[in-house]
């Protein structure tokens, strides 16, 4: 496993309370990035491909010559070409995630179902992908996001009586439990130290503060699962998860915030008679 000191004592203190820092995603990309060994740049790509997966939705609902994120693994030009090669049935590129062509598989062939959600479904796929991580951290936080993210759309997919096993994605105990049980905890208070703390927030319709807490709650992940990584690509992960979250909230305004929850409801109500699909 390599060691990154020089990398590491020369990051800045990234802090959860809307102070600026001296340091950017993109700096990352270029001055971190290509010190990393091979393996330790396929752990951190991780944190990038959700870049690319917004792009490729973008691209496929706008086409090829919509504005895209430059921060991903893969450029808009690339992106297109993955994308052509898929559709023509090619042979998968070596190197690109494979649950990309997982994902484009199921769109070519389902490409004019107006019911299913691409979001949720590229989403189940990745992260498959991202807990399959020989990297035991970078597993574990993307379990931990999956699991979050799940237990707050149950909950509001109950509060608006949709159907949760259509909406929950992955197909391990929590999400199992989520679509089956009809305990009002879903028999996951005692299974996850975090739970209560995600369900209390469910709750709150103050949606710009609910989404803070959420962060704060995935901030504190990090530090308290992190705490004996000092000089490894673990440490250097979570300095660029946190980059994502402060960034995020330099651009985040509450219209923004109620915009993406109706975005969410609506999604919801359109997905309740989609088909089901493998992952």
């Amino acid at each position: 496993m390599a060691n990154y000191y020089c990398q590491v004592a020369g990051l800045p203190d990234v802090a959860f309370d809307g102070s600026k820092v001296a340091f950017t995603v993109e700096r990352f990309k270029e001055e971190l990035y290509p010190s990393l060994s091979a393996g330790d740049a396929k752990c951190i790509d991780l944190l990038f491909l959700s870049l690319d997966n917004a792009n490729i939705l973008n691209i496929l609902k706008n086409g090829e010559d919509v504005k895209v994120e430059q921060l991903g693994c893969y450029d808009k030009e690339e992106l297109v070409e993955i994308i052509s090669s898929a559709k023509d049935g090619d042979s998968p590129k070596k190197g690109v995630p494979s649950y990309l062509y997982r994902f484009f598989d199921y769109y070519f062939a389902n490409e004019g179902n107006e019911n299913i959600i691409w979001n949720d479904v590229l989403s189940a796929y990745y992260y498959d992908y991202a807990i399959s991580s020989s990297n035991s951290f970078a597993s574990r936080w993307f379990a931990f996001n999956r699991n979050v993210n799940n237990i707050l759309v149950a909950f509001t997919a109950r509060k608006y009586r949709m159907n949760i096993a259509d909406v929950v994605i992955g197909d391990d105990e929590v999400a199992n439990l989520l679509r089956t049980s009809a305990a009002r905890d879903f028999e996951l208070s005692g299974a996850l130290d975090y739970f209560e703390t995600v369900q209390r927030l469910s709750e709150n319709g103050k949606l710009q503060e609910r989404e803070h807490q959420l962060d704060e709650l995935r901030w504190r992940w990090l530090d308290d699962n992190s705490v004996f990584n000092y000089f490894t690509v673990e440490r250097l992960f979570v300095f660029l998860q946190k980059l994502i979250i402060v960034e995020r909230w330099e651009a985040l305004d509450a219209d923004k915030g109620m915009e993406r929850y109706n975005k969410m409801i609506a999604e919801l109500k359109s997905g309740m008679d989609s088909s089901s699909f493998e992952v």
